[in-house]
């Protein structure tokens, strides 16, 4: 086989098409959010987007299990689920499913996500990996619950009254774990950082 052949075999592998398929999720819940007020498209984004964390899950353990890991997977994984994530925060605050003091826990995922991005990149030039904590997969788990319980929003409360405060406390419980998180990821990364 050869060099091209092996590397669009990578490109395509069930692992990566997986993270495609996130990727495509992000506008397509983005846009269907927009209409709180008709419960049917709520529970249609509720869907689309409870399908899309579930291949968070499963991308990386068949990438391990095939043994299908790949740098364009390693790449593009983070930034699907950062994606889906900042998106749909937007959204609700677009749309006012999150406001006024509730804002806050939306710009301090939102602010964590920016600076271990940039961490990252930072340390990767350094040739410095920075390895997923078991905190901070509990803390995109809790994102991700969080964000579907406000995501089904008004038509949620019609089937469980307390849906969207249910969703709101877990999205400061995700905040406070990610600035655990986000702290824990900054002090390992100043470690490689020259202060003149």
């Amino acid at each position: 086989m050869t060099m091209t052949g092996i590397k669009k075999g990578k490109a395509l592998s069930l692992p990566n098409l997986l993270t495609y398929g996130r990727l495509a999720a992000v506008p397509v819940v983005a846009s269907l959010m927009f209409w709180p007020e008709l419960h049917w498209v709520r529970w249609t984004a509720l869907g689309v987007f409870a399908a899309a964390a579930i291949t968070d899950f499963f991308d990386g353990y068949l990438a391990r299990t095939m043994d299908q890991q790949s740098s364009l997977g390693r790449m593009l994984d983070p930034i699907a689920d950062k994606l889906l994530v900042a998106a749909c925060l937007l959204v609700l605050v677009a749309t006012q499913s999150i406001k006024s003091w509730d804002i806050w826990a939306a710009i301090v995922i939102l602010c964590r996500e920016i600076l271990v991005s940039g961490l990252r990149e930072f340390l990767a030039e350094l040739r410095v990996s920075v390895p997923v904590t078991r905190v901070a997969k509990y803390k995109t788990t809790l994102q991700l619950v969080a964000l579907g319980f406000l995501i089904a929003g008004p038509a949620g409360e019609k089937v469980l009254p307390g849906t969207e405060m249910i969703g709101l406390v877990l999205l400061w419980t995700a905040a406070l774990l990610t600035l655990y998180t986000g702290y824990d990821y900054l002090r390992s990364g100043l470690k490689h950082v020259d202060i003149d």
